[in-house]
């Protein structure tokens, strides 16, 4: 069993800049791809930010260029440095770990509040 802890959020004004940190707990495998995803109010969850075990990473197209995602595989530990916040950024942000093989598992935490506004 996996479980996630996301730490870092809170308020910044837009401009400003946000770490989010994941820790997981339990196996983590290279098989699994680490990630982040957010959920805005009346808003379906959509990808933010993926890395796999070996570093390669994938972006959604509105944070390329101001958000990146890292991974210390010895600590168990994802990070998002966000920069240049908008505040169409604010949503509760979520860490999330899935692999598809040799079995589909995909672990979630519990979520952060991050609000850009002025």
């Amino acid at each position: 069993q996996v479980q996630l802890v996301e730490s870092g959020g809170g308020l910044v004004q837009p401009g400003g800049s946000l770490r989010l940190s994941c820790v997981a707990s339990g196996s983590i495998s290279s098989w699994y791809i680490m990630g982040w995803y957010r959920q805005a109010a009346g808003n379906k969850r959509e990808l933010v930010a993926t890395i796999t075990y070996d570093g390669r990473t994938n972006y959604q197209d509105s944070v390329k260029g101001r958000f990146t995602i890292s991974r210390d595989n010895a600590k168990k530990m994802v990070d998002l440095q966000m920069n240049s916040l908008k505040p169409e950024d604010t949503a509760v942000y979520y860490c999330n770990a899935a692999r598809v093989f040799p079995s589909a598992n995909s672990y979630w935490g519990q979520g952060t509040q991050v609000t850009v506004s002025s």
